[in-house]
């Protein structure tokens, strides 16, 4: 049995941990990690799945940034410990945690992604929304969790300028 629960500063390191292992080195240099960087993720939107012995399985982190006047999510990174990918760990982590930012007020979510994957949740390539280079701009999907949220929102993403409270 999963267990999730929202992220918490004890979750922090460990969450880190399973990053690292599933993803390639020098992955915080990627154009999303600067908007990550410094910034605080979303309280109530992180999420950690955990089996019944406590073990991470799964984290999912979400970020608040802007594209001109409008605010946004920035999903990411979502993974799933090597051990236990193809359980669908991840498209519960995906689901629960959009459910939880509709329910919090988000109208907006976006990330970079392959399309195919991130499709059968509703993201779509966003025309318009340049992310810093130097990102594929095919890879940036969004999601409108309200009808039209995505209508009229084209620009640069920039960060969020919340003070981070994890260091």
């Amino acid at each position: 049995m999963i267990r999730l629960a929202e992220e918490t500063a004890e979750d922090w390191w460990e969450v880190e941990a399973l990053y690292d292992l599933c993803f390639a080195p020098g992955r915080e240099a990627l154009s999303s990690y600067r908007l990550r960087d410094g910034v605080a993720p979303v309280a109530g939107l992180c999420l950690t799945a955990r089996d019944d012995h406590g073990i991470l399985a799964a984290a999912i982190r979400f970020w608040p940034v802007r594209i001109g006047q409008h605010e946004a999510l920035l999903l990411g990174p979502i993974a799933v410990h090597p051990t236990r990918q193809g359980e669908g760990l991840g498209a519960i982590l995906m689901r629960e945690s959009l459910q939880r930012a509709l329910d919090l007020g988000h109208g907006r979510v976006m990330l970079v992604g392959d399309a195919p994957y991130y499709a059968r949740f509703g993201f779509e390539k966003l025309d318009g929304v340049e992310m810093p280079p130097p990102t594929n701009p095919d890879r940036v999907l969004g999601i409108a969790l309200v009808p039209g949220a995505w209508e009229g929102v084209s620009g640069q993403v920039e960060r969020d300028e919340v003070p981070q409270v994890h260091q």
